[in-house]
């Protein structure tokens, strides 16, 4: 029901490009649901999404959306 309303969320964007990666890092970049420059995904703040990033983190960064509002 109301379960997602109230969990907290953190919006990560790819900011690097797969090409020359192992694939085991472009594996984590499709399991976060990135796969384009630039794009951003809300995703629910979880220690396996914040560990997926942290493999990654060379290649996405946590955005900062509360300074937009």
């Amino acid at each position: 029901m109301a379960k997602n309303a109230d969990r907290k969320t953190i919006v990560v964007e790819q900011i690097g490009s797969p090409i020359r990666r192992p694939g085991i890092q472009r594996a984590t970049l499709i399991g976060l649901g990135l796969n384009k420059m630039h794009k951003r995904r809300t995703l629910i703040d979880s220690p396996q999404v914040r560990g997926m990033v942290a493999k990654i983190h060379h290649l996405v960064r946590i955005v900062d959306d509360e300074a937009g509002k």
